[in-house]
This record gives structure tokens, sequence and C-alpha cells, in this order.
């Protein structure tokens, strides 16, 4: 039960910061994948790397030993992935966005809600269908990690190479980015 709380807490704590950014607005995000605010991104790109590299900082070092979960990759994801990219740049929302928004009383985050609920309904109407085509080939092996991450159930494809490597080479990379792109502003926020 606390591990309830605990996450409606920082779920709390997480939309209030997404509202309060102005993550979860519509226009904010459309504008940045129109590339005419780099605010949002620079901070995305800053959060994702600074977090992966403590994380595996972390994990090389012993201090942190978290349950890795590889996922099987398979071209359902690129596909979905795809309609997921389409629809966020279409409403300017994402899942986690979209509840913020119905939480301000945006009227437009709650279509998006109710259009995401009837695409998981369609779609677990059409999985039997679905299941025996090319959307759910595995690629690479289905479970695989780009580099060795000391799990020895996962296959990796740089084998040789310790994931603090690669993802604090990743994760540099994505700091650098957040730096160097301009905080070009919107000429009006709509």
């Amino acid at each position: 039960m606390s591990s309830v709380i605990l996450a409606l807490v920082f779920g709390l704590a997480f939309g209030f910061i997404l509202q309060k950014t102005g993550a979860a607005n519509p226009h904010r995000l459309i504008n940045m994948l129109r590339l005419k605010d780099f605010t949002l991104m620079k901070v995305i790109l800053f959060a994702i790397g600074f977090s992966s590299l403590l994380l595996f900082l972390f994990m090389s070092l012993g201090i942190l030993n978290p349950h890795f979960s590889v996922k099987t990759a398979y071209m359902g994801v690129i596909v979905g992935g795809l309609i997921f990219g389409v629809g966020w740049a279409i409403s300017g929302f994402c899942p986690g966005t979209s509840v913020v928004g119905a939480g301000a009383g945006r009227k437009d985050a709650l279509v998006f809600i109710f259009g995401g609920l009837i695409g998981a309904f369609v779609y677990m109407l059409v999985y039997g269908d679905l299941k025996g085509t090319l959307l759910f080939n595995k690629i690479l092996g289905g479970k695989t990690t780009l580099a060795n991450t000391g799990v020895e159930k996962y296959n990796s494809l740089l084998e040789s190479i310790p994931a603090i490597y690669v993802a604090g080479g990743i994760a540099i990379v994505l700091i650098a980015i957040a730096f160097i792109l301009p905080a070009r502003k919107m000429e009006n926020d709509l």
C-alpha cells in the first residue's frame, strides 16, 4: 500500500511540475516539434542524458542494482511509435501531458484521452488477427541490448563494450545538445 501512496505522491508532483513549466501546454509541445521553441527540448534532452548517466554510473559502481526487464523488440513497436509520434505532433499531447491537461480543465486533453482509449480498445479487438503478422516479428533476436549490461540473460549487440561507456557517451551527447541548442522563444505564447 505504501508503494501506491508513493506512486501517487510522485505522480502528483510530476504533474504539477509539467503544468508549472508549461510542458503540458500543447502549443509549446507542437512548437517544439516544429523546431520553433527549443526550451522543452533542452529540458527533455538534459533530463534523459543526466538521469541515464547517473543510472549507468551507479550501476557500474555497484551502488544501484536495478532489475532490468528488456522488452522484446519487434516491428509493431516501430509502427506503434510512428502512430504515437503522429498523434503527439497533431494533438500536442502525450499520455502523461494529456492527464495533466485534463486536470487543468482542458477539453482537448479529454478528447485526446478518449481517443487513446478508443485506439486501445480497437487494438484489443484486432489483436488476434494481427498476432501472426509481420508486426510481431522479432528484431535482432528480440530481447537484445545495445551494450553489455552485465545481465547474462540478454544478448548485446556490442558484447565486449560495457553499457556505461555506450550509455555514458550517449548521455554526454544529449547533455551537450541540450546546452548547444538555442533557447528560442515563441513570438506569442498561444
